[in-house]
């Protein structure tokens, strides 16, 4: 199984960087710039990389289970934790060479501890325990949900406070981020995640058998399939009209997609598992029915920020993380909503969007910088499969009962 899955290293420090460091070493260690490992296992992809706090990726490595949970239908978490097993080390030592970086020249090490799957969550804290107890080091507990909303910090200048939207397989969040670890949560799902449902609507669909979409995951397979299907030809319920609140819903919109698929392989005499004619348009519809939710609850959340004095009156920004947020019919969908209310939409690059190394080493170089959780004694540091994200205010939200103005969100 080790030899299963995709790795990934690159360094964007440029090699004569590298040499410097070394330099600096030999000549009394004169190297003040704080550097972090950040390693992530909190699901299927076991990552690791280093960073500076100037936000340099010194060295990055990455492997991806993907591959091996598209065959099993899913995500089995002893599988799941025993590959994590098998690459971790391998996948830190690669970040570490590409990098240059020697384990003593590390500030901390940063990893991933809530929420996500336990097994693998477990593999990641057990590793990096043993590292800090044999180098000394400090050690930096990242909640996977912050460190995904502070990934845009790594690479534009984006100041606190914001509004976050965070889009995954196990999540879907809008909170303000006012601070490095000072959240307020506005609205969550009360079901199933956006990435969750995709990945059973191309389940249901089959769309592995098809050949543009062999490899892909679900959420990219109905992506792909999407761009030449006509999203007008069915017409999904929308999720939670009646509800004025920024809570989430996509439980339903997969039990439509499901009705419609049963029907339509009626009408052409089709068994489950056989492609539908008409696969494109219904991966369209569900992705526009996905999107269209999706800008609904965030409008609302700008509209109940400016309100309320959540956000600057001029130059607010929105920004969308997770692996969902890199599909980009979600993302024109969302700039139309921000364009209309006068805000600034940003993303972190489609690979940093998913699960990596990268975001946890800068949760840690910014948690580093503020002195908050740095611990040196983490012997008593547990893993939390689920974890609460911010405080709580999402019933104020609801009591507002904000309607929101129509927008036109058609392409």
């Amino acid at each position: 199984m080790s030899d299963v899955g995709t790795v990934i290293s690159k360094s964007t420090k440029c090699c004569w960087n590298n040499d410097l460091r070394r330099l600096a070493r030999q000549f009394g260690k004169c190297f003040s710039t704080k550097i972090v490992l950040g390693i992530e296992t909190s699901c299927d992809d076991t990552g690791a990389a280093v960073m500076d706090e100037t936000g340099n990726i010194l060295g990055e490595a990455l492997h991806s289970q993907g591959e091996v949970h598209l065959k099993t239908g899913g995500i089995i978490p002893p599988v799941a934790q025993q590959l994590h097993q098998e690459n971790i080390a391998r996948i830190v030592q690669q970040a570490l060479s590409v990098s240059g970086v020697d384990m003593d020249d590390l500030s901390a090490v940063a990893t991933t501890v809530k929420p996500g799957l336990a097994l693998s969550l477990g593999v990641g804290l057990s590793y990096s325990l043993e590292l800090v107890k044999r180098y000394k080091k400090p050690f930096i507990p990242i909640h996977h949900m912050e460190a995904h909303a502070l990934t845009i910090r790594a690479i534009s200048q984006v100041e606190f406070p914001f509004l976050v939207l965070l889009l995954s397989g196990g999540h879907c969040i809008l909170a303000v981020a006012r601070g490095i670890s000072d959240f307020l949560l506005l609205g969550q799902t009360v079901d199933i995640a956006p990435g969750d449902m995709l990945d059973k609507v191309a389940r249901r669909l089959s769309l592995q058998q098809h050949p543009e979409c062999s490899g892909l995951s679900g959420g990219k397979a109905i992506e792909k399939m999407a761009q030449r299907g006509n999203k007008l030809c069915y017409e999904l319920r929308a999720p939670m009209k009646l509800h004025v609140n920024c809570n989430f819903s996509f439980s339903g919109l997969r039990t439509n997609a499901d009705e419609v698929i049963v029907q339509k392989e009626k009408e052409e005499g089709l068994q489950q598992g056989q492609l539908l004619s008409c696969v494109s348009d219904l991966a369209s519809a569900v992705q526009h029915a996905a999107a269209i939710h999706i800008a609904e609850r965030t409008h609302r959340a700008i509209v109940f920020c400016i309100r309320n004095g959540l956000l600057p009156q001029s130059n607010a920004n929105l920004v969308a993380s997770g692996g969902v947020a890199s599909n980009q019919y979600i993302r024109k969908t969302l700039q139309m909503v921000t364009d209309a209310n006068g805000w600034s939409f940003l993303c972190p690059p489609p690979r940093l969007c998913t699960d990596n190394g990268v975001m946890i080493a800068w949760n840690g170089i910014e948690r580093l910088r503020a002195g908050l959780g740095v611990l040196f004694n983490p012997e008593n540091v547990r893993y939390e499969p689920k974890a609460p994200f911010g405080i709580d205010i999402s019933k104020q939200v609801e009591k507002a009962a904000i309607r929101i103005p129509k927008l036109n969100l058609t392409m």
